[in-house]
């Protein structure tokens, strides 16, 4: 194959969730790169060890250009761009601004146990109204607002040192993400091959619309890890052979 179609020169970009930053990926980025591909993790404005930048003013067209911002300071010329959780939603506007002005950059999209939005979606819209009127209350009462805390790491089934690890790193949510509008063309994003990977054990509640979603519709490759919501931690070997074997589908 031509060079720049070479695999060496296709990149993973990792997307953290909400309350995490790139620092979640410790134990899956020496895999990848081990395996002699380009990996890089973004932190996300306003969170992780840029907690300090939060602002009424982050949104998701901050956090866009957060994902774009690092591709573009990288160089990279082949992306398979990886979005965790909260992150699905952003994903999908990054391919969109990404499809529109960088046609060919992007190879693959991978949800990982993540949102699936449609256009005119929020992050709250496939979330019960139990969870989003609890997400404002927390958000009112712990900061007026601007954002909202993370749960104890239990909720993503880490115990012992595994949940004393993420639970000592996470930091508020920008709370204005919650509710924004999510605009992009589904033509644009949904002609680049997807996949979903869904962690099983134990099923984390909020993303169930996802994982319905992508056996319902045709186009989802769909992967199964028996882990909890954050196999970046509880089962990073095993993440990182999935995230290998989409990055070697990219020929």
């Amino acid at each position: 194959m031509p060079a720049s179609q070479d695999l060496s020169s296709t990149a993973i970009v990792l997307v953290h969730g909400s309350w995490h930053g790139a620092w979640c990926w410790k134990r899956v980025l020496p895999l990848l790169r081990g395996a002699g591909v380009d990996a890089h993790a973004v932190t996300l404005t306003g969170v992780g060890e840029r907690a300090h930048l939060l602002s009424p003013m982050v949104g998701i067209n901050t956090h866009i250009q957060d994902v774009i911002g690092l591709i573009e300071a990288e160089e990279l010329e082949r992306v398979v761009l990886v979005g965790h959780s909260y992150a699905g939603n952003l994903i999908t506007c990054v391919a969109d601004r990404l499809q529109r002005s960088h046609p060919g950059l992007l190879q693959h999209l991978v949800y990982l146990d993540a949102g699936i939005p449609d256009p005119g979606n929020s992050w709250s819209t496939p979330h019960s109204a139990e969870t989003v009127a609890k997400r404002a209350a927390e958000a009112q009462q712990s900061s007026g607002g601007l954002s909202f805390p993370p749960p104890d790491a239990s909720v993503f089934g880490l115990e012992g040192a595994d949940r004393d690890w993420v639970n000592r790193r996470q930091t508020p949510q920008p709370y204005r993400l919650y509710h924004e509008t999510l605009l992009f063309d589904p033509a644009l994003v949904w002609s680049l091959p997807h996949s979903f990977i869904d962690c099983t054990n134990p099923p984390l509640a909020t993303i169930d619309a996802a994982r319905k979603r992508v056996r319902s519709e045709p186009g989802w490759t769909v992967y199964e890890l028996a882990t909890g919501h954050d196999p970046m931690v509880s089962a990073p070997r095993e993440l990182a052979q999935l995230l290998l074997k989409v990055h070697s589908s990219c020929r």
